[in-house]
């Protein structure tokens, strides 16, 4: 095997590389870099010189990167990661620190933690920003390939080299607008399945654990709309004759601002743990596990 001159790697095109990767296109790489266009693609030349390969391909639907780039994605981004561990402080100073933290959570999570956790940025770490990316799945893959700092959610059977921290345990409670007929009568099992239902699943796939629950006692019920959007259900629900379930934090946080009743559930779901996940990569970092701390504790208000 031919060995490679490791004079000839400028780590410079490797953070270009991951700019390119993050952004998909030579513009938006230079912009996030602080480069122009025409230096950008000059960089871009001599990145695939160094590859051997033309990592930026424009196709019928745009811009697209090859196998082999998408390929080195997560080995470059553990490059980056291990080379500024090397130059990191070993201390984390949160009011003279600068730079950004990315979580990735699902909307409602970040309705009853990211408020909270913007306003104790501000006043401890002025100098951080917060970025939320969209979100994808249960955002593991996120994590794996370094495009997030850490993700909130409810996760199971995560890869190795992955932590983890429980936040709280959640339970379900039912939703429906204030002045619905159901309110006034004792919401037994046959009344809540005879109910048109609003129902959320995040993925936009398989069934609800309502779903589930309800099977074990030979019932269905009727689902109405279907959405992904936590935030989006119960304003449906305010103005219509469904029901919804959702987690018991999240209704009380909707209902002081939205026209629903909360109502227990007349059937038995098992109640969930919402954690934060992380990777090993940053398991030691000072500012990552100020950022876990932190979020810990705003958890734990809830």
């Amino acid at each position: 095997m031919q060995k490679m001159d490791i004079g000839r790697v400028d780590l410079n095109l490797l953070k270009l590389f991951h700019a390119l990767l993050k952004e998909g296109s030579v513009t938006g790489a230079g912009a996030r870099l602080g480069l122009s266009q025409p230096a950008a693609s000059r960089g871009l030349a001599r990145l695939r010189r160094l590859l051997n390969d033309r990592i930026l391909v424009r196709t019928t639907n745009g811009w697209e990167f090859t196998q082999r780039a998408l390929a080195l994605s997560a080995p470059v981004t553990k490059l980056l990661d291990d080379a500024r561990a090397i130059v990191a402080p070993s201390e984390f100073h949160p009011s003279s620190a600068s730079g950004q933290f990315t979580v990735a959570t699902a909307d409602h999570l970040a309705l009853l933690l990211m408020p909270e956790l913007v306003a104790k940025l501000a006043s401890l770490a002025p100098g951080i920003d917060l970025v939320m990316p969209a979100t994808a799945g249960d955002n593991v893959d996120l994590i794996a390939q370094g495009s997030a700092d850490l993700a909130i959610g409810s996760f199971e059977g995560l890869p190795a080299r992955f932590y983890s921290r429980r936040l709280y345990d959640e339970d379900f409670v039912c939703v429906v607008r204030q002045d619905h007929p159901i309110i006034d009568e004792e919401l037994t099992l046959e009344k809540f399945v005879s109910l048109s239902h609003l129902s959320v699943i995040i993925t936009g796939q398989g069934r609800s654990t309502v779903d589930e629950a309800l099977a074990q006692h030979g019932l269905t019920r009727r689902i109405v709309v279907r959405t992904p959007h936590f935030l989006v259900a119960p304003m449906i629900v305010a103005e219509s004759d469904l029901i919804l379930c959702i987690p018991r934090r999240l209704a009380h946080q909707l209902a002081k601002s939205v026209a629903i009743e909360v109502l227990e559930l007349p059937v038995e779901i098992p109640s969930f743990t919402p954690s934060i996940i992380w990777h090993e990569r940053q398991h030691d970092d000072p500012a990552h596990i100020w950022l876990r701390n932190l979020i810990v504790e705003i958890a734990r208000k809830l």
